[in-house]
């Protein structure tokens, strides 16, 4: 700080660049937004701010709660999987050789290089009913019927007539799953942050102390680890309740989620108004779980030290 008060102009010359692109293109425009969420439509593309707050009671119709309340449980499910797997894939990565960890990192990072809209169309070349999942259930429906065959058994139909290929698409299943194939790098990584800062002689006495791995995990490794398992839950669960374009590709009529909601309402609506309340309101509970978040880490610090 002391240098920073001794050179001046340089402090500006660093600061003003980002202050400027941050107030122009961030805030902004987030203002306006968050005007039209106070105002009142007009006509097909005209509104009037009124200071209204129609547009934020009428997101609390029971509809949109239900949507809202079902984005909750598919964005929730998703990061829980990705919670799961993503824990071994970090300690895989944190424990292997230090010649593997580079590769197994840009693994992870590797679909970042495409764009994330492609990815999720190629979800839909595996999951349709004449894709690579079906392709490979099919091999294995012929294989059974040919030992079926082969110990004669065959002629019981124990499989069915003929082959019926699983229905992957457009339901729940495939929008959570296309959410943790899209956000899953989000959550191995902070989670890698913490498990490679691990001192390994915390794991090596537990072991030598007669606990189990399940054991050492919930009482050793997760209590060190956890603010990357929070940080992770955080940077996958909000972008995954406002997706739209995932559950628009992969899911149904029923599975769409409130960023369909809102994405209809600024383009085939062209109601800004109460698009633009929907949006605060994710926003508005954005804020909420990172203010969780800094809360559980405050107390959870404070508690360390305590100790």
């Amino acid at each position: 700080m002391e240098n920073w008060r001794k050179h001046p102009l340089v402090f500006w010359a660093f600061s003003l660049p980002p202050s400027f692109w941050l107030v122009c293109f961030f805030l902004v425009p987030l203002t306006l937004v968050w005007g039209y969420s106070f105002s009142e439509k007009r006509g097909i593309i005209d509104t009037e701010l009124t200071f209204t707050l129609d547009n934020y009671l009428r997101a609390l119709e029971p509809i949109y709660l239900q949507i809202l309340w079902k984005s909750l449980l598919l964005a929730g499910a998703a990061t829980l999987i990705c919670l799961l797997v993503g824990y071994p894939v970090a300690f895989a990565i944190a424990f292997a050789s230090e010649r593997a960890k580079p590769w197994l990192l840009l693994l992870v990072i590797l679909p970042f290089w495409i764009n994330i809209l492609i990815r999720t169309y190629a979800l839909i070349a595996v999951f349709r009913s004449r894709g690579y999942v079906n392709f490979a259930y099919e091999d294995l429906w012929n294989l059974a019927n040919w030992l079926l065959a082969l110990i004669g058994l065959g002629e019981l139909n124990l499989l069915g007539e003929r082959f019926v290929p699983m229905n992957l698409l457009y339901n729940n299943v495939a929008v959570v799953a296309g959410i943790v194939y899209a956000f899953f790098p989000f959550m191995v990584l902070p989670l890698y942050a913490n498990i490679e800062k691990l001192d390994r002689a915390y794991l090596e006495a537990s072991l030598d102390l007669g606990a189990g791995h399940w054991r050492t995990f919930r009482s050793v490794v997760f209590p060190l680890t956890w603010q990357g398992a929070l940080s992770g839950i955080v940077i996958v669960f909000i972008p995954a309740l406002g997706a739209f374009f995932i559950p628009d590709l992969l899911g149904g009529t029923d599975s769409q989620m409130i960023g369909n909601v809102i994405e209809r309402q600024f383009k085939s609506a062209n109601d800004w108004p109460f698009g633009a309340a929907l949006s605060f309101l994710l926003m508005y509970a954005t804020f909420f779980a990172l203010a969780l978040r800094a809360l559980v880490a405050g107390r959870r610090g404070a508690g360390a030290l305590d100790a």
